[in-house]
């Protein structure tokens, strides 16, 4: 058997498949390593698992909300068992999908777990494949805290292992993925406890966002505690778990705590310190703007790298080096500027561009932003009334704009065509002269003042 490739790609998530695909396309002979699931976190224990938790969830809220449009309808109680088994046979099915689209380009793949031996060479169980150029795309994993009893916890990958909704939950983290695990939760009926180290939700997002939240969060029965730093989880009565902070309070009795306080580079056992590899400060594989580590011929893309951790910026990334490399196109790279991101929250989040602090401090006095917060139509009739919020950062007599966040039903859908106007360098005048569609919430977008 030849072992001697054109490219060798470790890891079969969204990033390593695409790269794969597209090298292959282009006539490269092409070795995916993969020990998993193909498809990574994003199929198997992430974006795809977790849109489907948030329309359970949705579907809870709207028949919370159907009395108060005139349905005779009971609150219906959640079968999370056949839930998960739908579930996990849809997300099987995406992994057969995988395997034959990558077997239709001939792509040849090497199960289990790989690691790189020298220059050009990779080792996958007892096989030594070589390859003209290697491509780490080993994704991230979720990190415990170093605290004592940390390990009663379950961590974002065990959230799609419950198979019972417990009655009371505490989630630990601020980020996006605690905001968007205590929102499905609470909607399915769960008591959240949401434990912070400030003040604020997403304070990596503009301060809107985070705050617009909080406020829904609470109004819909979530409790946030504030200023709060885990010390150490301890079992108390029975399966139930106590979660200790560090200025003497104790939390709980919980029947479960979510540690949703980041996630690190899967690197382990890859063998990269031996090849000289750099690593950044948080300990992601360091690359250039052209996804090139400081070794020759040995690139990475997406989580594995910590630059804008999603899956369409791996999959972006991933083909553009691929075109770079067997596509004649040399100076092909990712813009990682203008990156819109959703947020599934409850009501979802939806964001492009800079925040206003970020705005302010680039721009200064050529910042001006706008707002809007109002009802939504659909909440006219409930009982419900969470709030959309909106702002158009702009910058400049022009007053282009650098910044469009929204968090409210339908930020999830409305954003994708609007960070392509922001993208293109639309300004506040080309936004009012676009005609609004009536009733909506996007429509506030173009009307502002």
């Amino acid at each position: 058997m030849n072992d001697e490739f054109d490219l060798v790609v470790v890891g079969g998530g969204s990033g390593g498949l695409a790269c794969a695909q597209r090298a292959a396309d282009l006539g490269a002979r092409v070795f995916l390593a993969e020990q998993g699931r193909m498809g990574g976190t994003c199929v198997n224990v992430g974006c795809i698992p977790k849109k489907i938790m948030w329309n359970a969830a949705a579907l809870a809220h709207a028949n919370h909300d159907s009395g108060d449009y005139g349905f005779d309808v009971s609150p219906g109680r959640l079968d999370l068992p056949q839930l998960a088994a739908r579930r996990e046979a849809y997300i099987a099915r995406l992994n057969g999908i995988y395997e034959q689209n990558l077997a239709r380009r001939q792509v040849e793949v090497g199960r289990g777990h790989a690691r790189l031996t020298g220059l050009g060479q990779v080792q996958v169980d007892d096989r030594i494949i070589a390859g003209k150029h290697i491509v780490i795309a080993t994704g991230g994993k979720p990190q415990l805290p170093a605290l004592p009893g940390a390990e009663l916890g379950l961590d974002s990958d065990g959230f799609f292992a419950l198979r019972s909704l417990p009655v009371g939950v505490a989630i630990v983290g601020s980020g996006y993925i605690a905001a968007e695990l205590a929102g499905i939760f609470s909607a399915l009926g769960t008591h959240v406890t949401l434990v912070i180290r400030h003040e604020r939700l997403l304070r990596q997002f503009d301060t809107m966002l985070g705050d617009g939240l909080m406020k829904i969060m609470r109004d819909e029965g979530v409790e946030i505690v504030t200023r709060a730093h885990p010390a150490a989880l301890t079992r108390a009565a029975g399966t139930a778990v106590q979660l200790s902070l560090d200025d003497g309070r104790d939390l709980g009795p919980f029947d479960a705590v979510v540690w949703a306080t980041g996630r690190g580079a899967n690197i382990a056992g890859l063998g990269l310190e031996a090849l000289g590899i750099k690593l950044d400060a948080s300990g992601h594989v360091a690359v250039d703007a052209y996804q090139q580590t400081n070794v020759p011929g040995i690139h990475a893309i997406g989580d594995v790298t910590g630059h804008a951790p999603l899956t369409p910026v791996a999959i972006a990334a991933g083909r553009r080096l691929a075109d770079r490399l067997f596509g004649g196109c040399k100076d092909r790279r990712l813009d990682y500027d203008n990156i819109p991101t959703v947020i599934f929250s409850h009501p979802p989040i939806g964001t492009v561009g800079l925040t206003e602090e970020q705005a302010l401090g680039k721009f200064g006095a050529q910042v001006k932003a706008y707002r809007s917060s109002f009802v939504p139509m659909y909440h006219a009739l409930t009982t419900r009334k969470p709030r959309v919020d909106m702002k158009l950062i702009t910058v400049g007599p022009e007053e282009r704009i650098v910044g469009l966040h929204v968090i409210g039903a339908g930020a999830d859908e409305m954003l994708q065509g609007f960070a392509v106007a922001v993208r293109m360098g639309a300004t506040k005048r080309d936004f009012d002269d676009t005609i609004a569609i009536h009733p909506s919430s996007a429509e506030e977008f173009v009307t502002m003042r």
